[in-house]
């Protein structure tokens, strides 16, 4: 009986099911991954602070949103459903990395 029980709790999903699953449609993007693309295409759209727009759009923390949408610029498939604004994250991305560490162009001795 208690492996009956066990076995009707389904485990709960990961990102890489949902990916997998059924909203994954011919382009290999999931519902949720064709809308972040869409909402950093037209974020600044949406009245307010970004981060407000975030978690009212997707229910995230801003955090888990660019945790998501950085996975999401490195998939090929985002490339191809979106290459130019893709491209404009991943470039703003490395922008980014390189001002953190300072490889800024004149700040080295």
């Amino acid at each position: 009986m208690s492996t009956e029980t066990a076995s009707a709790v389904p485990p709960a999903p990961t990102e890489v099911d949902a990916r997998a699953g059924a909203g994954a449609g011919a382009s290999g993007l999931t519902e949720r991954d064709r809308e972040v693309l869409a909402f950093e295409r037209h974020w600044w759209r949406y009245a307010g602070a970004k981060e407000a727009a975030i978690r009212e759009q997707f229910g995230l923390s801003a955090t888990r949103y660019y945790q998501v949408l950085n996975a999401l610029v490195d998939r090929p498939e985002a490339l191809a459903a979106d290459p130019l604004l893709v491209r404009r994250l991943r470039r703003m991305r490395a922008v980014r990395q390189r001002a953190r560490h300072g490889d800024v162009l004149g700040t080295e001795g």
